[in-house]
């Protein structure tokens, strides 16, 4: 049984968002079959290369909490069966949608070597890793992603055999703006207005931690893979005990505009961005997906936010506290769960008491509402960069927990949760496919480490020994030149001597002859020795 578990755990990390270009058409509406062909072997899923297989999806069926009462109106209810009923699934450390690349921490032609990368806290990067990171978000905005376009309307408006498929470009970073929009949007219910707001597949609940570590990992690999920086990692925002917004300057993620509190100073490449996903309601209004169009500026005015819903920031003994408890989850699993890891991580409860505090955000929700902008709108929230600095710190959080507690796979629901969050659950909207309790385990098996988290021996190992080994294979180098440079400054200093001493006899011989012979030895000797004292000097 442990060996099919560990079977079944390897498959699942093939993980892409949806929609894969090759899967985006009627064929593949009409056909419910989502298999693109590897180019290696020109077999679906890489498949005569033992790299994965098409197979059937087989969705949970374990029963979910009562926050849902509907059934069948929603695309996301037993994802991804409305669009596809088979799809790749990748073997051992492959991954992809089509099984052509490896799984997050592993790498090579046949991904067979592991390599772990460390996320740096972005106050204590050199100002050029700063600069290097907020250029790539910049050509990420800029950057038409190549593999994946989104769903502009529902399956229903695509047609029952795919004759209208509805699909668009979209540029690398607003993909995961809208992905982060369409997990948590409303359900339309039919009729203007008329949705269940009361539905979250990645917020509220249990799946809040893994669906967002599976975010930034999805987000950090298309970054590598745009700009061919294969050490690329997400930098993270130190919060605790904060004041005010540390990374809310131009030369990180944009300053406040003087004229205008609620927009972004013209200095930052971010005063430029136009966001998408921001307007929920319009969209309700319409019973419409939010598509790429543009809806105007990025906004943020931190600190000018509502002082009775979030009176402060979190501290360091906020976050204490939240690692210290036991229970991952606890009652309904919802929002309002007391003495809950999860929810008071997210901020639906106290991290001073663990009791829920419904009208309060604490500690994770917190840091979004004082943003008081775009980050502030859940469906949206992504638009703003901040975001990515922020979930990686609460990511690291996770990981904190997992470490002290170490949990095993039945500590995480496995039914009753609200819909889209128990264990068997799907994540949405990303394919392959792979189940929510697959990420409740370190981040260690993922490839990546926080910087703040590693032992002293591991810091010294990660960032001190790499510069120590440069600097014994250049060595050599630097001796001989060391060398080298004595030896010509010895030779211009004999030189310069020896000029200096001809030019005093030549300066002599012309006294000599002019005023009668005198007794030159003792001042030769003197001026010579000033001479020569001087030039060693």
């Amino acid at each position: 049984h442990s060996v099919s578990c560990l079977y079944e755990l390897l498959l699942s990390f093939s993980i892409r968002p949806l929609f894969p270009r090759p899967c985006a058409n009627s064929e593949g509406l009409r056909t419910k079959e989502c298999c693109p062909v590897w180019e290696g072997d020109g077999s679906a899923c890489g498949a005569l290369s033992g790299r994965g297989f098409c197979t059937e999806v087989l969705v949970s069926d374990e029963p979910n909490g009562p926050q849902y009462p509907h059934t069948g109106i929603d695309d996301r209810e037993r994802w991804p069966l409305a669009f596809f009923n088979r799809t790749c699934r990748c073997a051992g450390n492959y991954g992809g949608f089509n099984c052509g690349e490896c799984r997050f921490g592993y790498w090579g032609g046949n991904c067979a070597q592991y390599r772990e990368s460390v996320r740096r806290n972005i106050m204590t990067m050199s100002t050029a890793e700063q600069q290097k990171f907020i250029s790539y978000l910049n050509l990420a905005k800029n950057t038409i992603n190549p593999d994946y376009v989104i769903s502009t309307a529902t399956r229903a408006e695509m047609g029952e055999d795919g004759e209208n498929p509805m699909f668009s470009d979209i540029n690398t970073y607003d993909l995961f703006v809208w992905i982060h929009y369409y997990v948590s949007r409303d359900t339309f219910l039919g009729g203007p207005g008329n949705v269940w707001r009361d539905i979250d597949f990645a917020h509220e609940s249990a799946a809040f931690l893994p669906w967002h570590r599976v975010f930034l990992l999805h987000w950090e690999n298309e970054i590598r893979k745009i700009t061919g920086d294969f050490n690329f990692t997400i930098p993270y925002w130190d919060w605790r005990n904060a004041q005010s917004c540390e990374v809310c300057t131009d030369a990180l993620m944009g300053g406040r505009n003087s004229l205008n509190s609620n927009l972004i100073s013209p200095a930052s490449v971010f005063s430029s961005w136009k966001v998408i996903c921001s307007q929920p309601e319009e969209y309700n209004n319409r019973e419409v997906l939010c598509n790429t169009t543009g809806e105007g500026p990025l906004l943020r005015n931190p600190g000018n936010h509502d002082r009775n819903r979030v009176p402060r920031l979190p501290t360091t003994a906020d976050v204490d506290f939240a690692v210290g408890l036991p229970e991952y989850e606890t009652g309904n699993m919802d929002r309002f769960a007391n003495m809950s890891f999860r929810n008071v991580l997210e901020g639906f409860a106290s991290p001073e008491t663990g009791q829920a505090v419904p009208g309060q955000s604490t500690m994770h929700n917190s840091l979004h509402v004082f943003m008081n902008g775009s980050m502030s709108n859940v469906q949206g929230s992504a638009n703003d960069p901040i975001f990515l600095l922020h979930h990686t710190f609460i990511d690291s959080i996770f990981e904190r927990w997992l470490r002290t507690h170490q949990p095993l796979r039945s500590s995480y629901p496995r039914a009753n949760a609200p819909i889209g969050h128990n264990d068997g659950y799907y994540m949405i909207p990303f394919l392959p496919l792979y189940r929510n309790g697959e990420y409740f385990l370190s981040n260690r098996v993922l490839g990546y480490e926080y910087a703040y988290l590693l032992d002293p021996g591991q810091f010294v190992q990660e960032f001190v020994t790499p510069y120590l080994e440069q600097a014994k294979e250049i060595w050599q180098w630097l001796l001989g030149a060391g060398i080298l440079g004595a030896l010509i400054a010895s030779i211009f200093a004999v030189l310069i001597v020896f000029a200096r001493r001809r030019w005093k006899r030549s300066q002599r011989r012309k006294r000599a002859s002019s005023y009668g012979e005198r007794q030159p030895l003792l001042q030769s000797s003197s001026e010579e020795g000033s001479s020569s004292y001087q030039t060693t000097l």
